[in-house]
């Protein structure tokens, strides 16, 4: 009887694996939604939504890559490094360090990844955000390429997509950070004066100087549902404004319904909504008017 009481140690295998096998430890997912594990196999054949609770998983931007057409992506502006101009350090780590890091981890130079592409048998520009890599903060080469690739598409004659997920500026660089914004929204009047259109996907979560730039000025905003939309994080603002926000504060559905975005797709729905819209802006291509910046400064002086 005391044998029956005796707790013994057990291995347990599963599928028949002998013990010396065990499972792999990254054969299943927790859901940061309903909490529940869900087999990794699965949830990327369908494309990291969970199956049980519809929650949109985070991508990597090699990722979003497959949205295309297979085949069909060709990447540009690889070769552009970030530096750091400031020495920047912080709690002992070097912004330089930092880099480092973040490259070896994602694999990627730089937070943003660009290309030319199909979607549906049209041909677009594309640039997708990693936000593994530095919260995919935008600094000097998130800006230069955002800005490649628009005066990229306006020469192609062909729609621009961004697929947008971001903490906001990258401190670490500063005011050229900053100077970004504005960079990647002057070239963006490029493509509008071919007739091309920027299509601006916002991924969870989006946030500071991306979101109050070039995604809130596109043609068509597009939204994953649930993702986080916004300038300022929730409790920050609560801190600031002391008082408590609505239920669903910036999210997607919030934002639909505040006419900030103009649709919220599911994720496995996105692939054709993209497709349409190409197909509805058509392939039109007017001449770039190339004018002298001055010159457009003083004309829009008033003579006295």
């Amino acid at each position: 009887m005391k044998e029956f009481f005796r707790r013994r140690k057990t291995s347990f295998t599963t599928g028949g694996q002998p013990e010396g096998n065990p499972v792999p430890d990254d054969m299943w997912v927790k859901c940061n939604a309903c909490r529940e594990l869900v087999y990794k196999k699965e949830l990327t054949d369908n494309l990291k939504v969970c199956p049980k609770c519809g929650h949109h998983m985070r991508m990597s931007a090699r990722e979003w890559i497959d949205l295309l057409d297979g085949g069909s992506f060709s990447e540009m502006d690889a070769h552009l490094l970030p530096t750091d101009p400031l020495g920047f350090v912080s709690l002992g780590e070097s912004y330089a360090e930092k880099l480092v890091k973040s490259q070896q981890r994602t694999g990627m130079p730089d937070a943003l990844l660009s290309g030319v592409g199909m979607i549906c048998g049209g041909r677009l520009a594309l640039t997708v955000g990693d936000f593994a890599f530095m919260g995919s903060s935008m600094g000097s080469v998130y800006g230069e390429k955002l800005s490649r690739a628009a005066e990229r598409a306006a020469d192609m004659g062909i729609p621009l997509l961004t697929i947008n997920t971001s903490g906001g500026a990258r401190q670490q660089e500063g005011v050229i950070a900053l100077m970004q914004m504005a960079k990647v929204t002057m070239a963006l009047t490029r493509l509008a004066d071919v007739g091309q259109p920027h299509i601006a996907l916002m991924i969870d979560p989006c946030y500071g100087g991306v979101t109050a730039s070039y995604p809130s000025v596109a043609d068509v905003i597009i939204a994953e549902p649930g993702a986080n939309i916004g300038f300022a994080g929730k409790r920050l603002i609560e801190q600031i404004m002391r008082q408590k926000l609505p239920a669903g504060f910036q999210t997607a559905e919030f934002m639909l319904e505040h006419g900030m975005i103009d649709m919220v797709v599911e994720r496995n729905q996105l692939r054709d909504t993209i497709g349409r819209l190409i197909r509805l802006y058509g392939a039109r291509r007017r001449p770039v008017t190339r004018r002298d910046p001055v010159e457009e400064l003083i004309g829009a002086i008033p003579y006295m």
